[in-house]
């Protein structure tokens, strides 16, 4: 058996695991991408694209790439409602254009981008920034010990095993994850609810939507309950069908023991509300919804991301994002911690930050699913709703790396009011760096930054000087000077006045913050902040 050695071996391409594959070549890391299907997705799953996703995939310099795969596949910026049936009667509008009350919270937009459009994009930058990329390739097993996880892999179209030695293993494998199986971690949560299916089909729906910009439409009709989304064209789309009523008033959540044509037919005709339109079944899905979350997102050199760490329903679009940033999160504490830059424990630190941020983000889409689309499955003891800008930005990171302030309890809070907390993303605003007028969310992305206020002429030479003594660079950009900002926003925005300062991550989240100048404390919160 043939071995090749590398620093991370990601399982899964898909969304996620190409994602992460990127994040860690901008880190200049390498990794080795497996994936059991034969390429890219050729479905159109996880169709809404959060903003702090898109801000993922901005710090790669892709935002105008994935905005342009985008406005390929969706006219933009639509609603998202709920009907009786297409061509009939409309019950609400959750939103009437999907970046609604959002715009000025960041400088990326929320975008409706199908994986079959997104996913080359990410594997054209992974490629780019140094991964391989293998498809039809399946991990069969693998080992870890104390310095590194070796993997049997096979290839699904012959040919002989090979072993994979890495020195971290990313299990982005999916809801059904058989790397999280053999670690035996075990999931919390609302377990399966829907035996649902999706319904590819194409169907001329021009004259039923009219001139209504619907991102994602809602179906409550008399006979079955779930969504639809469409092409850009309105010649084609995809109907899920979560439940179906009775004339009796009971209901069923077992729709996929009858996947037949006519059934298929039957099921689009009623949401689309027109009894003789054209319907060409193109291909049928079934699927479990499901919102369950694993009790633990590492175990030794394994790390859990995306849909093994959490999966959930598709109210909301928070599944594939919560994962983008799983990703995220990991990737420049793996890189970090390869070179040496960091200690062993920040690793544990994607464990306590990421695993409830997970949770958090499945009982949130698990809610929205009770409260839209099935109510029989009770409703005590949900979670209260969370406004969607806090779901997607708003929650918090809390960890050993994170300098939390004496009674700050907070899990979330709203985007539109941010408070530039630490365990908090760092707010956007819009200054000049060098002339140039630039988000503040674009200074970061790498390395650690500083960010001082106008008479916090000491903080440059204490952050070179604390950079030095943890082995780390550190950036800093105080007003004034490198960055300006004319009305004083930063320096309110992120309530470090004056004299202070404030340590944000690669990541773009806050470490540490203070009023004071109190420059001797910045070593070791930068130390704490590395996991030493």
């Amino acid at each position: 058996m043939t071995r090749e050695e590398v620093p991370v071996l990601i399982v899964g391409g898909s969304l996620v695991g190409l994602s992460t594959a990127a994040f860690l070549g901008h880190h200049g890391v390498t990794s080795l991408v497996l994936e059991r299907h034969r390429g890219t997705a050729i479905h159109p799953r996880a169709a809404l694209v959060s903003q702090r996703t898109i801000e993922t995939y901005r710090a790669l310099g892709l935002q105008d790439e994935v905005e342009e795969a985008a406005a390929r596949e969706f006219v933009q910026n639509g609603a998202i409602v709920s009907v009786e049936s297409l061509g009939g009667k409309e019950l609400d509008w959750y939103f009437r254009f999907i970046n609604e009350g959002v715009e000025a919270i960041s400088p990326s937009p929320r975008v409706f981008v199908t994986q079959i459009g997104l996913e080359p994009v990410l594997l054209r930058a992974a490629q780019r920034l140094g991964s391989t990329i293998e498809y039809a390739a399946e991990v069969v097993s693998t080992e870890q010990d104390a310095d590194g996880v070796t993997a049997v892999v096979r290839p699904r179209d012959g040919g002989a095993e090979r072993s994979v030695r890495a020195r971290y293993v990313v299990a982005a494998d999916g809801a059904h994850s058989p790397v999280r199986t053999r670690l035996g971690i075990g999931q919390l949560g609302h377990g399966s609810f829907s035996d649902s299916i999706t319904i590819y089909f194409k169907a001329d729906v021009s004259r039923l939507m009219g001139e209504r910009n619907l991102s994602v439409i809602y179906v409550f009709g008399p006979r079955s309950q779930g969504f639809f989304r469409f092409s850009i064209d309105l010649q084609a789309g995809f109907l899920v069908v979560n439940s179906t009523s009775e004339p009796d008033g009971s209901r069923s959540v077992s729709i996929g023991e009858d996947m037949s044509e006519p059934t298929c037919v039957r099921y689009v005709r009623e949401a689309l509300g027109d009894p003789d339109i054209d319907v060409e079944i193109e291909n049928v899905q079934r699927w479990s919804a499901s919102a369950e979350y694993a009790e633990t997102a590492r175990s030794g050199r394994v790390f859990l991301a995306g849909d093994s760490l959490h999966v959930m329903p598709p109210t909301g679009g928070f599944g594939g994002n919560c994962g983008v940033q799983d990703g995220y999160d990991l990737a420049w504490k793996l890189a970090y911690v390869l070179d040496d830059r960091a200690g062993e424990r920040l690793l544990d630190t994607y464990d306590t930050e990421r695993q409830p941020v997970g949770a958090f983000t499945t009982e949130q889409a698990y809610t929205r699913y009770v409260l839209r689309l099935d109510p029989s499955l009770g409703k005590e003891d949900l979670m209260p709703i969370v406004d969607e800008a806090a779901v997607e930005i708003g929650y918090r990171h809390r960890s050993d790396a994170v300098a939390l302030e004496p009674g700050d309890d907070d899990l979330w809070e709203d985007p539109r009011a941010p408070t530039g907390r630490p365990g908090f993303r760092a707010p956007h605003l819009e200054v000049a760096v060098d002339g140039t007028r630039r988000s503040t969310l674009d200074l970061f992305g790498r390395g650690f930054v500083v960010v001082a206020g106008s008479n916090g002429e000491e903080w440059p030479a204490a952050a070179r000087a604390a950079g030095d003594a943890n082995g780390v660079a550190v950036e800093t950009y105080r007003v004034g000077a490198e960055l300006t900002d004319a009305d004083g926003g930063v320096e309110a925005l992120y309530d470090i006045g004056t004299d202070g300062a404030a340590l944000i991550r690669p990541d773009g989240f806050v470490a540490w913050r203070t009023k004071a100048g109190a420059v001797d404390a910045l070593p070791r919160a930068l130390g704490a902040a590395l996991g030493r």
